[in-house]
């Protein structure tokens, strides 16, 4: 496969999985303002630029209406609904050639849609739209692709940002020193809320929460389910097994927070929750890192994309 057809797979995974993601994150957002009307709304949109890796204005009082226009309708802001988009359907006009019709029609469709603006009492169903719409790519490419290495990359790419977005999820849970989003909201923003009862048969507690977040095996939006997925990819994509020094970079890096996660102590973890999110966050960017240098070595890579990937 071309290098710029798979960079394109890869960062069509990536973009889709950052709009969906983004969406849950705000969504999560503004359901804690709305849950603790007594909480500084400045300092929590704050806090919310700074684990989206987003930067905000010293000298301006931030609202929710300023996060919104920032991390979700600004087409020119790189981590927003809408920059992910676009950037999706641009890379799936690079790769028009090996992207299903089906795939293409659903990213320009929603790029094509995507409001320029949203009212306040439209907000969860703007987000309920960008999980449909996120939902539908993913699954004509999963209904109507070969399992080759083009499915490979663009899952690769998917299973690195859904790692990245879910860390930051979790990370939400200490925007403010008072108060976060409840680890109910926090399961329900990411449809885990009916299979964490399936599993833990009780009410959401800090401990079970977090480590089915982080660690269920079976859940596809856990950590440590991304994170194996990325592993299954890149052994596929070089199956290169028994010798000594095979293992690249990024499998290496993979690996190691993967152990890290699986035998340091929830509690351990829970202490330091964003300190952990944040080593999950630098992980996935150095990977993403490693694959361009390793597969992508003639195309040069945004300058943001170390700040927000």
């Amino acid at each position: 496969m071309l290098s710029r057809i798979a960079e394109s797979l890869f960062w069509i995974g990536r973009y889709i999985e950052r709009s969906d993601g983004t969406a849950r994150i705000l969504d999560v957002h503004l359901q804690l303002l709305l849950e603790d009307p007594w909480i500084d709304e400045d300092t929590a949109c704050r806090s919310l630029l700074s684990v989206m890796g987003s930067a905000a204005p010293a000298d301006q009082e931030l609202t929710r209406q300023d996060v919104l226009a920032q991390l979700a309708v600004d087409r020119t802001h790189p981590a927003s609904i809408a920059y992910s988009l676009g950037a999706a359907r641009e890379n799936a006009r690079r790769a028009r050639e090996i992207v299903s019709t089906e795939l293409w029609e659903c990213l320009n469709t929603t790029r094509a849609r995507m409001p320029r603006r949203v009212a306040s009492d439209k907000v969860h169903e703007f987000f309920g739209w960008v999980r449909e719409r996120s939902a539908l790519a993913v699954g004509i490419v999963d209904s109507a692709t070969s399992r080759d290495d083009a499915w490979r990359f663009f899952t690769l790419g998917r299973s690195l940002e859904r790692a990245d977005m879910t860390a930051r999820l979790l990370a939400t849970r200490s925007l403010t020193e008072a108060s976060g989003p409840s680890w109910t909201t926090i399961l329900r923003s990411c449809g885990a809320y009916e299979a964490y009862l399936r599993t833990y048969r009780g009410m959401p507690s800090a401990k079970n929460a977090a480590e089915f977040l982080l660690l269920d095996q079976l859940f596809p939006r856990s950590v440590m389910f991304s994170i194996s997925r990325a592993e299954e990819c890149m052994r596929d994509l070089e199956p290169r097994r028994g010798r000594v020094g095979t293992v690249d970079s990024a499998q290496r890096l993979l690996g190691q927070i993967r152990s890290d996660l699986e035998y340091r102590p929830i509690q351990d973890t829970l202490g330091d929750l964003p300190g952990r999110m944040d080593a999950v966050q630098n992980v996935t960017s150095q990977v993403s890192e490693a694959i361009r240098e390793r597969y992508f070595p003639t195309h040069a890579v945004p300058a943001w994309i170390g700040e927000n990937s």
